[in-house]
């Protein structure tokens, strides 16, 4: 292998050491770079009336080049096609997807855009490796150019079933763009049965068995790669004094603390969590000043109407459910739309007895691995997990709930508060046990590993390795 060439719509801060300043991911991608001398390539995050080439500076080892965008750009093909259009018809949101001609063009345009600027950037010998949503069409742009490199993608979020996707017009055209990878990742098997599905029944394809996919005269290999934490990055946010000092602060508390932790996201089910602890207050009124729920909500795409309209509804539930139920001396629901730093979350999380996570979809959802990562071994809360997040998949012993049904989760909060110690305990070290395992550094290898032909997808037998792309 060359260099390796990472591409995201934003680039994470690299110091001068080549470490990314924050965030696992970022991390452990500038792990890689370093390894492999590699590039991080991206939108800079800032716009510019007449943006030129490619800014190239070198950190600690890493090439960190971004471009700008313009001002119309960001608002249609970030706020636009990425976040109004794709983000809500992978999370199975039709009817919050807009669909503006404008909003697809400039979409095309900056996928070119990225070509165009990363291009001269690249050698021979380069792979690369393009994250998300935002960037689906880019391997198509940068082979219209020339490019021979191997090229994977990596999705980041749910791909949605058939039914849903083909609501998107043109939704052939954005699927065909994805046959110019070479190997295209997924997060859980399931959102990998789904594309699979879509290949066979709308694009006439089929597929192999050994992780190759072939239609319109091409073929593409995929798989699931479930991402994971950083476990060495966890286990220092444990000890940190940060993380000490909020978890004794929180544990002083009279009262058995539920956490939730999520971007304040129509995705994240967070009305549906407000609604269920409602009800747990309702039918269990035992229980009322001795439990309550921290949900800290961390802004997120303010410039999306939808975004600023649940916050609002939030702070509304919020407010009628302690009126309703709190006392003088006691909040049941501690609503804070604020984003905190990870060893104080890590804090948080070592204090609450359970967590609540409940995605209506989600592709991973690395909450619910960082709060098993953060309990004591002795004393460990409860993991209650929407079965609808892509972690519900590795995450059995859980309390997997169906996050539309109130009384179900309901139903969950009881069974984690009044949990026997012994059930804890079993349940956190089998799910610890996968969390340490299935780690962002095992991700990061079995994907490059497959992209490279290391190995073949999904861990078949040698010689039934998959074919590279036909061009």
């Amino acid at each position: 292998m060359g260099r390796l060439v990472v591409v995201s719509n934003r680039v994470a801060e690299i110091d001068s050491r080549g470490e990314a300043s924050k965030g696992g991911l970022a991390m452990a991608l500038s792990a890689a770079l370093r390894e492999h001398h590699g590039l991080w390539f991206g939108w800079s995050g800032q716009a510019s009336a007449a943006p030129g080439p490619a800014n190239v500076r070198r950190n600690g080892g890493i090439d960190v080049a971004t471009i700008d965008l313009t001002e119309d750009e960001i608002e249609n093909y970030y706020n636009g096609f990425s976040n109004r259009t794709l983000w809500p018809l992978c999370h199975y949101r039709p009817d919050l997807v807009m669909h503006e001609r404008a909003y697809g063009a400039a979409y095309a345009q900056v996928n070119e855009k990225f070509a165009d600027a990363l291009m001269p950037l690249l050698r021979e010998d380069d792979t690369l490796w393009v994250h998300d949503y935002h960037l689906v069409p880019l391997a198509r742009a940068l082979r219209a150019r020339g490019a021979q490199n191997r090229i994977g993608f990596f999705l980041h979020i749910p791909w949605p079933a058939r039914q849903v996707l083909s609501t998107l017009p043109r939704h052939h055209q954005l699927v065909q763009a994805m046959f110019d990878y070479d190997l295209i990742g997924f997060q859980t098997q399931g959102w990998l049965d789904a594309f699979e599905d879509y290949v066979v029944e709308e694009l006439k394809g089929s597929l192999d068995g050994a992780g190759s996919l072939t239609a319109l005269d091409r073929t593409v290999r995929a798989g699931a790669y479930p991402i994971g934490l950083d476990m060495g990055e966890m286990r220092a946010m444990v000890a940190s004094e940060a993380a000490r000092r909020t978890c004794a602060t929180m544990k002083a508390e009279d009262q058995q603390l539920l956490i939730g932790v999520d971007r304040i996201d129509y995705s994240k089910g967070l009305p549906q969590k407000f609604a269920a602890f409602e009800q747990f207050l309702e039918d269990e009124p035992q229980w009322r000043e001795k439990v309550a729920l921290l949900q800290i909500g961390q802004p997120s795409r303010t410039d999306v109407e939808a975004y600023q309209q649940l916050h609002d509804r939030l702070l509304s539930e919020a407010g009628r459910i302690n009126g309703e139920f709190g006392t003088l001396a006691w909040a049941p629901l501690r609503y804070r739309a604020q984003s905190m730093p990870r060893d104080v979350l890590t804090g948080a999380y070592r204090a609450a007895r359970a967590a609540i996570v409940t995605p209506l979809y989600d592709g991973m959802n690395l909450v619910a691995k960082e709060y098993v990562a953060a309990q004591d071994p002795d004393d460990p809360g409860v993991l209650i997990l929407s079965r609808f997040a892509g972690a519900a998949a590795q995450m059995r012993e859980a309390l997997l709930v169906n996050p539309n049904s109130r009384e179900d989760l309901a139903d969950a909060i009881r069974r984690a508060v009044e949990m026997p110690r012994a059930e804890r305990i079993a349940r956190w070290k089998a799910l610890y046990a996968g969390v340490a395992r299935d780690d962002l550094t095992a991700w990061r290898q079995s994907f490059l590993h497959d992209l490279l032909g290391d190995r073949p997808v999904g861990g078949q037998d040698p010689l039934a390795r998959a074919p590279a792309v036909a061009r």
